[in-house]
């Protein structure tokens, strides 16, 4: 398994050319030693696809030499000045493990060699009175050259301070008051990549040079950015409603790929954020069939319904298994009889599909790679409609309402009808057209934050009906496990128990619904 580090640190640069002592920072408080640990030659070479994909969500892939973590590292922002850097050992190759976790960015694309950087690394170790490592500042002599196009180079000095691991981030405030004292400042460029980049990529005559960031917003509309030379910048084009829908869209579609390397990480609640992206997805492509055409956004729809089972195999089995956990743990002991929890844990086991090592192979597969390509084609070249160009107050909002609407209509047929299945049934499809209003709300408030209030009703609606859906689906799950009981011998008195505090939880929502939905309907 690959091995995975916490990257915590900052970087300085100088117009100076020298750079402070860094001797002087046994001033900072906490401080008592700092060990000069000499000088390291690292030599290190950045991949990314020809057109710069992983430099441009801030993603780093590496072979280093040199120093003492020589080997591939991929790095992935997390916030500010801290990253995950995913260690794999010296190989002339990508390691396998580190290009899957690339693959909803590269895809079929391959990585070449873009950026080699030299450093010339002198390494000083800030220690405690204790002996224990605080921090790791560096003084870095760097020389950077284009591998791809023009040979251009470029040279610089940084400081870079790495928190050393489990040491509290607020030391590294200490340490940047003590350098800005001693006349170096943050440095514009998030990373040495970065920096790389912006001064060896070729300009045209006149360019102004700068750290190369977000490419900008080329529009689908409007003309040129900024006008004629000399004059006044040319207005930003009027907003339409295509614009908050398609914002949206790339939205989720961003969530989606951006998620995929935490779900092939296992990282927590990955799977489930992304599910939720492929939803919300996939519910605004339905609300918002008059500005996209449907003839184009069904078919994705439907591979996002796909995707999201692919999600959900084990998602829904781990909800339920800790709604019954929790549910046995508040019984009182003389209520359980029987070997129930060891039978639950082999319910759950056996209900579990091995999905993990199912959906990566999902996530390998062409199916998904060709559905995160057409989603770009979608956001590329959209299939828009006569009210894509129109006014998005109306024509977001008349989208929102038509949704609130179907969901009002479902919420009162499951009001007319007698507790059973067929008000479970009513209820469910309630809750998941209360989902899709408020995803169609979400869009509508990026226009008019008015709309929040929208969303949040419906949020309180949807997890109403949902609390509901889960004890529909615990009642169920409890008859098979007491049958199983009974089968082999044991009691199932204990299950009638929990089946019973589900059925009155289940009534308990229904006796709230009236009251919630009229709630609901003033805040409309």
């Amino acid at each position: 398994m690959a091995d995975t580090k916490r990257e915590i640190e900052r970087k300085y640069e100088s117009d100076e050319s020298g750079l402070p002592d860094l001797f002087d920072l046994t001033e900072v408080a906490g401080v008592a030693t700092v060990v000069d640990k000499g000088v390291a030659e690292l030599d290190a070479v950045y991949y990314d696809t020809p057109d710069e994909r992983l430099a441009s969500a801030g993603i780093t892939l590496r072979r280093r030499t040199g120093g003492h973590d020589a080997g591939w590292h991929l790095k992935f922002p997390i916030a500010s000045g801290v990253r995950d850097e995913i260690r794999e050992p010296l190989s002339d190759t990508v390691p396998r493990a580190l290009a899957a976790l690339l693959r909803s960015r590269v895809r079929d694309t391959g990585l070449v060699p873009l950026v080699r950087i030299r450093s010339s690394r002198d390494v000083r170790d800030l220690l405690d009175a204790d002996g224990a490592l605080l921090a790791e500042v560096s003084v870095d002599a760097v020389h950077a050259e284009r591998l791809t196009g023009a040979p251009l180079g470029t040279r610089w000095s940084e400081i870079e301070v790495e928190l050393a691991d489990g040491r509290d981030p607020a030391f590294l405030d200490k340490v940047d008051k003590k350098l800005r004292k001693a006349g170096v400042r943050v440095s514009a460029a998030p990373s040495k990549l970065a920096r790389a980049l912006s001064e060896t990529t070729p300009r045209e005559a006149g360019a102004t040079k700068g750290v190369k960031g977000d490419k900008g917003d080329k529009g689908r509309k409007g003309g040129k950015a900024g006008g004629k030379a000399g004059g006044k910048k040319a207005p930003e084009p009027e907003r339409v409603a295509a614009d908050y829908v398609l914002a949206y869209v790339a939205a989720q579609r961003d969530a989606i790929v951006g998620l995929d390397p935490a779900v092939r990480r296992g990282l927590p609640d990955s799977v489930h954020s992304m599910r939720v992206a492929t939803r919300r997805l996939r519910g605004s492509l339905r609300s918002y069939a008059k500005v996209l055409d449907r003839t184009f956004t069904d078919p994705i729809g439907h591979e996002l319904k796909w995707l999201a089972g692919e999600l959900g195999i084990d998602r829904d089995q781990e909800v339920l298994t800790e709604r019954l956990t929790a549910a046995l743990d508040d019984l009182p002991r003389t209520l359980v009889v029987g070997p129930v929890r060891n039978r639950l844990r082999t319910w759950s086991g056996a209900h579990s599909s091995g999905s993990r090592r199912r959906l990566i192979a999902v996530l390998d597969g062409t199916r998904y790679l060709d559905l995160l390509n057409v989603l770009d084609a979608l956001i590329a070249e959209p299939p828009l409609l006569k009210a894509a160009q129109g006014d998005p107050e109306k024509v977001l909002a008349k989208a929102v309402r038509r949704q609130v609407g179907r969901v009002s209509t479902l919420v009162a047929q499951a009001l007319d009808v007698p507790s059973g299945t067929e008000r479970d049934l009513a209820m469910h499809e309630a809750r998941k057209k209360a989902k899709r209003a408020r995803y169609a709300a979400e869009v509508a408030a990026d226009f008019d934050a008015r709309f929040t209030a929208q969303v949040r009703a419906m949020k309180s609606l949807q997890t109403l009906l949902g609390d509901h859906q889960d004890s529909v689906m615990a009642r169920e799950a409890l008859r098979g496990l007491a049958a199983q009981a009974q089968g082999a011998g044991e009691s199932s008195f204990t299950y009638g128990v929990l089946y019973g505090r589900e059925e009155r939880r289940a009534a308990e929502i229904e006796a709230a619904l009236p009251d919630a939905y009229e709630r609901w309907c003033e805040s409309r």
